[in-house]
């Protein structure tokens, strides 16, 4: 095999390897949509955690979803269910954070965690229900 084969064959090799290596994405975290989580929360049949900052839930949350700040969670991890036991929903303002949170969750053991899609912009644009903090 000449040299220029041998450089052309090990240069298709590192292409599949890297395509091998990009195209193995885990799964999107899995969500609900923001009815289902409505429901869950009027009949409190599942804990909701709003992710969002203080600044952004002065405004109104959820009645009866549980605050804790994306940048508070680390500290907080005790709060939430227990890896593989009770289900709980994530919530923040578009679903950007809390679908990247849900996902880093998975990736730690937490089996038992969804995503609300489209997140409280969308439920304050309904105009449904929200408290105080």
């Amino acid at each position: 095999m000449t040299a220029s084969r041998q450089l052309r064959s090990l240069l298709v090799l590192l292409f599949l390897a890297l395509f091998a290596t990009f195209s193995m994405h885990a799964a999107p975290p899995p969500f609900v949509q923001l009815e289902d989580a409505r429901n869950a929360l009027e009949k409190s049949s599942m804990v909701v955690i709003d992710i969002r900052e203080p600044s952004e839930t002065a405004t109104g949350v959820a009645r009866g979803a549980k605050l804790i700040p994306m940048s508070q969670l680390g500290k907080r991890l005790g709060e939430l269910p227990a890896p593989g036991k009770e289900p709980f929903l994530l919530i923040c303002n578009t679903q950007n954070r809390s679908s990247r949170v849900a996902e880093q969750l998975i990736a730690a053991g937490y089996t038992n965690v969804k995503y609300v899609q489209s997140g409280m912009s969308q439920w304050s644009s309904r105009g449904w229900p929200m408290v105080k903090p």
